[in-house]
Order: C-alpha cells, then structure tokens, then sequence
C-alpha cells in the first residue's frame, strides 16, 4: 500500500510519517515537495506518486494571519482540499483529511456532535469547512477529523509557547472562558494509522462508508488552567526547565482581542469515532505528561 502524506513537517505531519510506516510506503511530502497554495500543481504529484491513500495533513493554521490573507487560507484549507478529493476519487484512493473545532461558533452549551450546525466565527474556520464541504461533495472515499487545540514536542504551539514564557516571566495572564480539549499531535496519529488501517479492510471487502468523526483529547479544560497544568507538570518532568512563573491570573477573551474571533466551546463529542472504530484518545493531562517527558528526553 503507498501513502502519500502531505504536510510532513507539521506537528500532526511529522508525527504521522512515524504512525503510518507499518501500513506500507509512506511517501512524506514537505510543503517544498507538494503546496496546496498551488491546487493547479497537484495533479501531477498524485499521478506521479500513484497513491492507495491520501492523508492530507498540510494546512493553513495561522488562525489569526487569516483574517487578512483569508483568499490564501481559503486556496490552502478549501480549494487544494477539494482538487485532492477530485483525484482521490479517480484513482479510487481513500482521502483522509484533518479539520477543526472552529467551525463551529461555539455557542452550544454540551460537546458538539458530528451533524450540528455550523457557523464559523473566522477566516480560518471558514475556509476549513469549505474544504470539509468539497470532499464531501467529490464523492471520493473519505475519512475527516475534526480536532482541537492541537500541540507537540515540536512547532509553534500553545505548550512550547507556555515553557517559554514561564521561564521568562513572574505573571501571566490566560483566557479563561474558552473551553476545550487540548490533544496531541502523536495521538492524532496513532489513532489516524489504526483507522487507516480498519479502513482499508473494509474497502477491500466492500463495506466502506465515508464519515466525518470527532477526533480529540479526553476529558475538558480552559486555557488558562491548561497553562497552569503545563507548568506544574514541566516542573516535576523537565528537570532542566527553570520555572520562573507564580501567577497564572485567568482572564476573559475581551480581556485578550485578537483578529480572530474565537469559539467559547470547542469540546467535541467523540461517541461516533469510538462506536464506528473503537478509538478513543487518553485524557489530555496523560497526553500532556507523555509530551514533556519526550521533550526531557531531547
């Protein structure tokens, strides 16, 4: 079976050239080797590399950037994703595709379910949910993921941000009143390799269906008492991390506007992805714990 995986180098990429080796070839393509700012450019690197499956992990992700660059987002999140869905339905390859949580407006007061309304607040969600639209709309075989608050041992992320800051400053200030699981980016694509995999089968035994599933952390939390969690874990973990932080004060969005509107509640319920395949990610402080300790290691 030949894989190709786009987005390589991202946090979910980079761990998912790792996930995914036991299924077959995987072919791991950087942004330099395929730029979904280029939809026009892709046919040719699908035809090339001949692919059973397609894991689309490349992706615009400057939340806040896309506010003024939504047409790029947009070309990036909608347009190539749509192009890879087109191709993958006629090389009969299986799409599977990542999406988020901010499609959502994050009004509801329970999780959100797979079928809820959508209503992004932003740029960015907006152009994730085209995309989300055009492979379901191409007809291909296909498997999205919605996920929130993504992080790893490495990139630009919420918990490398927070290490950083807490060894540089006394006090910080986090937001408050969003809601949501943190998850993390091995997780994301163990979980990916093992559907892929249960997928597969069932294709080969003509009992495959397409499907949208909620695919996060466990359990809930806001940011500021992730923040507060990352230090205390960092300094039990990372012996060589020198705390410098003692007060976390927790603050409400309007107290910390950004470009971007973000979702109040950005919690996914997940009994779909664990009734269709059995897969449910640990809680996210467990996740969190297993992070530090790889980043001790390094």
């Amino acid at each position: 079976m030949r894989l190709m995986l786009t987005g390589a180098r991202g946090q979910v990429g980079w761990e998912l050239a790792r996930s995914l080796l036991p299924l077959g070839e995987v072919l791991a393509l950087d942004r330099a080797a395929c730029d979904l700012s280029r939809p026009e450019a892709l046919a040719a690197r699908v035809a090339e590399l001949a692919p059973d499956v397609i894991v689309n992990a490349a992706a615009y992700t400057a939340v806040d950037k896309a506010e003024s660059e939504e047409a790029l987002a947009t070309r990036i999140n909608g347009e190539a994703v749509g192009e890879l869905a087109r191709l993958a339905r006629a090389r009969g390859a299986l799409l599977v595709h990542y999406s988020t949580d901010y499609v959502f407006d994050g009004s509801k007061s329970t999780p959100y379910l797979e079928n809820d309304a959508v209503a992004p607040l932003n740029a960015y969600g907006r152009g994730k949910l085209a995309g989300e639209q055009a492979i379901a709309a191409s007809g291909c075989d296909h498997l999205i993921f919605r996920t929130t608050w993504v992080y790893a041992a490495r990139g630009g992320n919420f918990v490398r941000t927070m290490l950083r800051l807490g060894a540089e400053r006394e006090a910080l200030r986090v937001v408050a009143d969003q809601i949501g699981a943190p998850t993390w980016a091995r997780n994301i694509a163990d979980a990916t390799a093992q559907i892929v995999a249960q997928a597969m089968r069932e294709r080969c035994e003509g009992r495959f269906e397409s499907g949208l599933y909620n695919l996060a952390g466990g359990g809930e939390t806001n940011w500021c008492e992730f923040a507060r969690t990352i230090f205390d874990e960092a300094s039990r973990v990372l012996p060589a991390w020198q705390r410098k932080v003692t007060t976390v004060e927790a603050i409400g969005s309007g107290d910390y506007p950004t470009p971007a509107r973000r979702p109040l509640n950005s919690r996914l319920d997940q009994r779909r992805l664990v009734e269709r395949f059995g897969v449910a990610l640990p809680d996210w402080r467990v996740a969190l714990v297993r992070c530090l300790e790889e980043l001790g290691e390094r």
